[in-house]
């Protein structure tokens, strides 16, 4: 099964079990920033290789068009272990060698940045992946936006410095009727909204497919509560 939306598959091999010994995968929301990690690939064709860091940051969301069709991944793990090319799909592991991530080339062109698809999302995705080939649990506002800050609160004239600004609605998407362009998301279900990183994590932990979501937003001068129907994220492009 695949997933390209977090840049996952799981693969079947055609080997006998013997000659292969399982590492255990752990919760990745224990990790904190400075942690060492190992990562173990054959980067450039090199088998066999090791490469070490430390966790540089949590909490991180990528947007990158090849690999999840301009969605956000959220929760993604930055470390300072390098990740090249033949590196990415292999296990990023905690001190004691147990599995806190799957490394991902995304970036990859980055000098001193790698990063991994966090072990919590493996976890909740692992079954659906094995059963069904797909994963089907990625909630789907129909909205895109971006980060506000000083500088663009000054631009269009609103004290709201946090949150996330939408910049187009979905025509008939989930949140065509609720939201309109030039809104601030502020909270989801009462949790605060800084950015599109708490924004992405939010959706991706916490909320399901067909969900109702109330969203705190300021419009204009009015700070207000709206509901929507969480859709279902459309196929990637090919």
């Amino acid at each position: 099964g695949t997933d390209p939306y977090v840049d996952l598959a799981v693969l079947s091999v055609d080997a006998p079990a013997s000659e292969f010994k399982p590492i255990e995968v752990v919760s990745s929301s224990t990790l904190r920033v400075g942690e060492p990690v190992i990562a173990i690939g054959n980067p450039y064709g090199l088998v066999g290789s090791l490469t070490t860091g430390v966790v540089s940051a949590l909490g991180r969301s990528l947007t990158e068009e090849d690999y999840a069709g301009g969605y956000a991944i959220a929760n993604i793990i930055q470390t300072s272990t390098p990740i090249n090319p033949g590196n990415s799909g292999g296990p990023l592991l905690n001190a004691v060698g147990k599995v806190i991530g799957i490394t991902t080339a995304i970036v990859s062109e980055s000098q001193g940045l790698g990063f991994a698809v966090p072990s919590n999302t493996i976890l909740r995705e692992i079954s659906s992946l094995i059963n069904n080939g797909t994963y089907e649990g990625h909630s789907y506002l129909g909205v895109s936006g971006q980060d506000m800050s000083y500088n663009l609160a000054q631009e269009i004239g609103t004290s709201v410095t946090y949150g996330w600004r939408i910049a187009t609605v979905t025509a008939g998407g989930p949140s065509e009727d609720a939201l309109k362009v030039g809104d601030i998301i502020i909270a989801l279900n009462e949790t605060p909204i800084r950015n599109n990183d708490d924004l992405a994590s939010y959706l991706e932990e916490k909320t399901l497919p067909g969900q109702n979501l109330v969203l705190t937003v300021v419009r204009g001068s009015s700070t207000i509560d709206v509901s929507v129907i969480l859709g279902t994220r459309p196929p990637p492009p090919i």
